[in-house]
Formats: structure tokens, sequence, C-alpha cells
């Protein structure tokens, strides 16, 4: 069943209108309602396509969040083949939110790493609804010392509200652990590349998204704070949320601008929900390009041209 997102009210009753009928012909075999449903169809498309072209930052972060969207297991499970997954930090626990392992992509040996939302109340609750821990830094860390010793290219997948705020979080390293996870995206002398699949939210993105190259999917966001907590401390009220979407410059198209966002994927029309298996394909056939880009540099060219990218974010915006 469609899940509707606020802005799609209008959507929903046509889309809703052409089932019913559809659903009474199928009670009644004498009943020809397929002219009439073929016309809200074309009509739910058109005024899909209008919607989808106008998205506010606010509506783009909508769509990001949006809980059919495909989450980092959905696209290991369709694009890699033998994930072996690792598990721990080998200091304190597992953490859920955060999976990775070796993979292969089109037969070329990788390290995969992601955030791991879940798709119902149950698995949301044990990924911590995407909110890595300390140990989930840790064990990133610990995959990509692995890819630096075995020369394998390291793809990240990033959906997360950013990292888990928690007591014992903070108790354990949480602002440590971001740091070094980030350190080791920049020290790493193998290709990285890493795709913003829904939300990347503050230094919990971050610390996976130091790469080479950085893919955003066209609905995605990528800020420093989500919209409500910067309205909450900006205007101490979080329903400007709207307006705090507008100043945070928060989508792929502003932060291709600004130089974060290296290549924008275009999603399904309706976004990545309503198709996700295109959606997944379009990502991993721009992973696959970026990789074979960067196929053959050595690792000195690559930590200086990882480095090089994020002394000058942000530098093209300001300019003009």
């Amino acid at each position: 069943m469609t899940q509707y997102l606020d802005f799609e009210k209008s959507l929903a009753e046509i889309e809703g209108k052409a089932e019913e009928l559809r659903a009474l012909a199928a009670s009644d075999p004498e009943m020809d309602v397929e002219k009439e449903a073929a016309a809200l169809d074309a009509k739910a498309k058109s005024q899909l396509k209008d919607l989808y072209g106008k998205l506010t930052p606010w509506r783009k972060c909508q769509v990001a969040r949006h809980p059919d969207r495909p989450h980092c297991k959905d696209y290991i499970a369709e694009l890699f083949t033998d994930y072996t997954p690792l598990a721990g930090d080998r200091a304190f626990a597992d953490d859920h939110a955060v999976m990775g392992g070796l993979a292969r992509l089109d037969d070329m040996p990788v390290i995969v790493i992601g955030h791991e939302k879940g798709n119902d109340t149950r698995t949301r609750l044990e990924r911590n609804f995407g909110m890595a821990r300390p140990e989930g830094y840790r064990k990133a860390i610990r995959l990509m010392t692995l890819a630096d010793r075995f020369g394998l290219p390291v793809v990240t997948l990033v959906d997360t509200p950013g990292a888990y705020p928690g007591k014992g979080a903070e108790e354990r390293g949480q602002s440590e652990a971001i740091a070094r996870s980030t350190e080791a995206c920049l020290s790493l002398g193998v290709p990285m590349v890493s795709t913003i699949i829904g939300e990347g939210g503050s230094g919990g993105a971050v610390a996976f998204a130091t790469a080479n190259h950085v893919i955003m999917l066209e609905h995605a966001i990528y800020s420093v704070i989500s919209p409500e907590g910067c309205a909450s401390i900006l205007w101490k009220d979080a329903e400007k949320m709207r307006e705090a979407a507008e100043a945070l410059r928060l989508t792929a198209q502003d932060l291709k601008e600004l130089g974060v966002c290296d290549h924008i994927v275009t999603e399904p029309l309706g976004g990545a929900h309503r198709d996700p298996k295109a959606a997944i394909t379009a990502i991993g056939n721009a992973v696959k390009v970026a990789l074979h880009r960067m196929s053959g540099q050595s690792g000195d060219k690559l930590r200086s041209d990882r480095r090089k990218k994020y002394l000058e974010i942000g530098s093209k915006g300001l300019a003009a």
C-alpha cells in the first residue's frame, strides 16, 4: 500500500479513485471502467510530475525520509554479491545501525559500509533508526583499515538523521569515534565513493561520506543539522523547519553547486520509493563509473585529491 506524504493528498485521492474503479470491475466482469481508470491514471501521472518538478527543500526532506524509500540493506542485496558481513568493533559491541563487510560489485572486490534504518517497527528499533553509536563508527574504521590493507575500494551508503546523542554513546566517546572515522576516510589509500541515499545528517553522515566522489540521489538531503533542530536553535520554534530547510541549502542541487556533491542521480518519477529497483540500479551504475575513473590511481594521489576536495568545499558557491 502506497504511503502518501502530506503534500500528496490530492494525488492520493485520484489514485484511490482509480483503484476503487478497478476493484469494482473485478467484482463485476460486465462493468467496463478501464477508460475512466486510465484517464485517472493519466491525471495522477501529470500531477505527480508537477508536484515533483517543483519540490521545496522541506518537501525534499519529507521525500528523503519516506519510510518506503530503499535502504542500505536493499542496496546491498540488489547490487552486491558474495556479501560477507563483519560484526562488532572488537571493543564494546556490534552496532546494528551500521552494516558492512566484504562484497563484490560486478566481480570487483570492495568493502561496503552503510547506515540501516530498518523498515518496520521491530527493525527500526533494532537498528536505532539508523543513528549509529560509537561502536558503529569503530566498526566502520575496522572495515576501512581492512580495505586499505588489502587494496579494496570502499563504497558507503549514507542514510542517517545523525549520530545517536544518548548518554551511553557520549560516555563511550561518540565525538571521538566520529572524528576517527572521518580521519580514516581521509587517510585511505584506495578509491572511496559515498552515496547519500536518503538523509545525510551532521557528523554522523560526514564520518562515512568524506570520500573522493560523493553521489546523491535527486531528492536526498545532506546537512550539518536537521531543519527542525536548526529552527529550534535559531528561532526557538521547531515549526519554522520550512524556513530552516531553505536556509541550510541541504538539497542535492545546492550541494552540487557548492562542491560537496559530485554527481546527482535522477530518481524515478515520484521518488525512489515508487520504483526502488530503478533507483538502486541507477545508484549502482553511478558508483561503477566513479570507481572505474579512479582505477589505477596511486594511494598518494587518491589521498591528495580527497583532501583537496574538502579544503575547497564551498569556495565556488561563496565566490558566486
